[in-house]
């Protein structure tokens, strides 16, 4: 796979990437049923809009399953009403997605062909693609949308090095996800 650029992002747009679990640390697993999940996915379509508002219009997605697709399909729907809004995918290796459900393949083969900037990390796995993916998520946004609430891993990682760089985090916390907001 090569890198795509369709359409070019204007110097004055704010970038947004976005980093989160996958499906076994999420408290819903790979239930899209779940309330939780469509919970998840409302705040992260109601963060990108926010976001979108205060001037965001480039957001980063490492294509990995659960947040990375439901953020990625966010941009996309919001495209409709945003045309000017760009997705950038960001695969940290060609096949990434060999391995996953048809379901997951089909989804992220779409992501790609609808993407506006599709950028390849490695054209094969080695030890260190992913972390140089989420080093390239932080390196190009502004802010990091995080669905995040602690465990240990990529994520965590991702949140750190976000820190470290200065990034503004907006954290959307799985564990919290379900419970009735206090008034």
């Amino acid at each position: 796979m090569n890198n795509i650029v369709r359409r070019r992002t204007k110097p004055t747009y704010k970038r947004c990437a976005f980093t989160g679990y996958r499906p076994a640390k999420l408290p819903f697993g790979d239930n899209e049923e779940d309330p939780r999940c469509a919970q998840l996915k409302e705040r992260l379509r109601g963060t990108i809009v926010e976001l979108i508002g205060k001037g965001y219009a480039h957001f980063l997605s490492g294509g990995a399953q659960a947040t990375d697709v439901f953020a990625a399909e966010a941009v996309l729907d919001l495209k409709k009403e945003f045309p000017w809004i760009l997705l950038e995918m960001v695969v940290p290796f060609d096949g990434q997605a060999e391995r996953w459900s048809d379901t997951y393949k089909q989804r992220h083969a779409r992501l790609l062909a609808e993407a506006d900037i599709v950028t390849v990390i490695s054209h094969a796995y080695t030890k260190s693609c992913f972390f140089v993916r989420n080093r390239y998520l932080v390196t190009n946004c502004d802010t990091l949308v995080a669905v995040y609430d602690g465990q240990h891993g990529g994520t965590a990682m991702t949140v750190a090095y976000a820190k470290e760089c200065g990034r503004e985090i907006c954290y959307i916390r799985p564990n919290e996800l379900g419970r009735a907001k206090a008034s």
